[in-house]
């Protein structure tokens, strides 16, 4: 089976062949007008390079942050939104928390409608699903109206309590199709049935902000695959981690916001099963951004909502909530991109902008001035000025060393060499801070784990991270600046659910709650269906359960269908058992409530835990090496160090820092203090000797 991965990211695209085993890579400059030509360009090279023709290709797998990007530049479609009479200023308003309690000019995530661009509609519904106010024609006329001066592409529908009675917002869908077929029309009741009408709203604006350019991209790059000559299913690699048709991807397109991320935990979860490590770290660093995400019993966290567009120094609670099923990683604004500068308190700031691709750091030549992140690692020697993303980008030293003195010479005093040096480490006790965090707040030791580190940066700046959390052992896998690509070929079909639901547990009537979720189990099969007879399904159920009155509640897993007549004493002992878990304590006597319901359903097209079987590392006549200096940190100084040729490492070689090993799309740096060896398959395995 032939498959070809695509990654496109802030900077580069990352692509990957998988020709029954074999993997073939490539890394291309990220075309930002049109994303899909990096994409077909690249395709075409590896092809050839191959010897495949693109007629062969049996299936294209794809990830694009063109979500992502179109929210945070806010770059969308003109967008109206629709709510009830009256709660149209939610998206304003949020929740009263205040993310930075002590700033008084706080100012909160800007949504992405504007208030012209808002209508109250008269209707309502209650919390049960009654209706209170019906909706009547002149409510859709008053509606039309709006939407004929206003002139949208797309709208976004978000009525109250839309998640118990869906009849009203179907209602209007139906009216502004017939009306105004040219509007892209998102429903609440689709994209996130959950209460919780602010989250609901926000999700709902960010898909129908995206949808149309999303299923504008998807369909030209469709029809120059098949121009091309590739007539292989597209699959989209969604937020979760999973594979959706193209269908699904342009239906809710808001969950593609951590697609190319999702990818990196997929190849973490087969590292982690290459080499039986139950806790391992994922470190992603790649041109704009880098990303953690912790990996434990061989099952990536996960959680129902993320951020994006965080405003206030990324902090939590600083951008556009979104209900949608994500891999629960933290991602900082520190790649290779990322811009180095002084701040008003004369401290040394990396980030969040980048210099992107265009024009990209200054070492480029293509017209950037100002230093970043890739500036100073050549500065610093950790580069190789010819061998950059596999040679198709000589970096230019003077250039990056010009860059550096224009921003740091003045204020601070710092030769280039200091300049790189002091961004190299705040870039890094960044990214470390940023993976002690996330570990803290998951209640995890980050000490007891491994790292392992991909991306065009990962490898360039995992051992200092790793010497800063106090981290042992990093593996860097073979074509580890593609990570994501790679790793997308290690991800399943798969699709999640979750709905509000709220029910008593003492009240349940069991065959009522199994025509609910039977009627889950039809929708996500509406979605996972067409590829049932490739794969052995996967099913998760989880229960949304607390004791009453709680605020929060916990996931509880259980197994469907159930054949049982004690379905009350059955979920309170799974609740009691997983509250017990968590918390340490049950309430006995405490009414027991049921919020909704979790479904997943999913199809491996390959197998992680062998992804990496009959691998082997390439036999080599000799080991290609070639004299480079490292910065010492403590000497302030280069010393002298090695430079070997990935390629060239037969199993079982070993070395020791300062050393680089150089290959295509990354480098992997050898500190001082680090031993470095190579495995059998082709994994480099650091350990820190001192």
């Amino acid at each position: 089976m032939i498959r070809l991965a695509t990654d496109i990211g802030g900077t580069f695209t990352d692509l990957a062949l998988d020709r029954d085993g074999d993997l073939l890579t490539g890394k291309l400059l990220t075309t930002l007008d049109r994303p899909e030509e990096a994409v077909l360009d690249g395709a075409r090279d590896l092809l050839a390079r191959a010897g495949v023709a693109p007629g062969e290709v049996d299936l294209v797998i794809h990830g694009t942050t063109l979500a992502t990007n179109a929210i945070i530049e806010r770059k969308g479609a003109r967008t109206a939104f629709v709510s009830t009479s009256g709660f149209t200023d939610m998206i304003d308003i949020g929740h009263e928390n205040r993310f930075e309690q002590y700033d008084l000019m706080i100012t909160r995530p800007r949504p992405l409608v504007p208030r012209p661009l808002r209508f109250g509609l008269r209707e309502r519904i209650d919390v049960e699903g009654n209706v209170i106010t019906a909706l009547c024609d002149e409510a859709l006329e008053d509606l039309a109206e709006f939407l004929a001066s206003t002139r949208p592409q797309s709208l976004a529908v978000c009525l109250l309590h839309s998640y118990a009675n869906a009849a009203h917002e179907r209602a209007v869908a139906r009216f502004v199709r017939e009306r105004f077929p040219e509007i892209s029309v998102s429903l609440s009741c689709d994209i996130s049935p959950l209460a919780g009408e602010y989250e609901r709203a926000s999700t709902t604006c960010a898909n129908a902000y995206v949808r149309p350019i999303v299923v504008d991209y998807f369909v030209r790059m469709e029809k120059r695959l098949r121009a091309m000559g590739i007539d292989a299913p597209v699959l989209i690699v969604m937020s979760e981690g999973g594979l959706a048709s193209i269908e699904t991807a342009c239906e809710a397109p808001v969950r593609l916001v951590e697609s190319g991320p999702a990818g990196g935990a997929s190849l973490a979860v087969s590292v982690a099963h290459a080499f039986g490590i139950d806790k391992l770290l994922s470190f992603d660093m790649g041109g704009t951004t880098a990303k953690v995400c912790i990996v434990d019993d061989f099952v990536p966290q996960y959680d129902a909502w993320f951020e994006v567009d965080r405003t206030y120094r990324f902090q939590k609670g600083s951008g556009l909530p979104l209900r949608i099923p994500v891999v629960d990683l933290v991602e900082i604004g520190a790649g290779g991109g990322s811009i180095g500068h002084v701040d008003a308190m004369g401290q040394i700031e990396v980030g969040p902008h980048s210099a992107g691709s265009e024009p990209g750091p200054a070492a480029y030549g293509f017209g950037g001035d100002r230093p970043t992140v890739t500036d100073a690692n050549l500065v610093l020697g950790k580069l190789d000025p010819q061998r950059f993303a596999g040679g198709r980008i000589v970096l230019d030293q003077a250039r990056a060393e010009a860059a550096l003195a224009a921003v740091f010479a003045e204020p601070l005093g710092l030769e280039p060499a200091q300049a790189a040096s002091a961004l190299a480490e705040v870039v890094d006790e960044n990214m470390a801070n940023a993976a002690r965090m996330h570990a803290i707040e998951q209640g995890k030791d980050i000490s007891e784990y491994t790292m392992v580190a991909f991306g065009g940066g990962g490898p360039l700046h995992a051992a200092r991270i790793a010497q800063k959390i106090g981290i042992g052992h990093v593996i860097v896998p073979p074509n580890a600046g593609v990570g994501s690509a790679v790793g997308f070929l290690a991800a399943p079909i798969a699709y999640t659910i979750r709905r509000t639901s709220y029910l008593m547990l003492d009240d349940v009537e069991p065959h009522k709650v199994a025509a609910e979720l039977d009627g889950i189990v039809a929708a996500a099969s509406g979605h996972t269906g067409r590829f049932a007879a490739t794969a052995e399904p996967d099913i998760e159920w989880k229960a949304l359960m607390r004791y009453a009155g709680q605020g929060h509640h916990i996931e509880v897993p259980f197994e469907y269908p159930f054949a049982r007549d004690d379905f009350r004493t059955w979920m309170t002992d799974l609740f009691e058992a997983e509250y017990l878990r968590q918390f340490g304590r049950v309430l006995p006597h405490l009414p027991i409530e049921i919020v909704g319901w979790v479904h997943r359903n999913a199809l491996s097209l390959s197998d992680p835990a062998t992804m990496w079987n009959g691998r082997r590392a390439p036999s080599a006549k000799s080991v290609e090496t070639a004299p480079a200096r490292a910065y010492d940190l403590a000497e302030a100084d280069y010393v002298a160090a090695d430079r070997f040729e990935r390629e060239t490492l037969d199993a079982g070689w070993r070395g020791a820092g300062p050393a680089y090993v150089t290959e295509e799309q990354t480098t992997t740096v050898v500190p001082a203090g680090f031993a470095c060896e190579t495995d059998e398959r082709g994994f480099i395995h650091l350990r820190m000797s001192t």
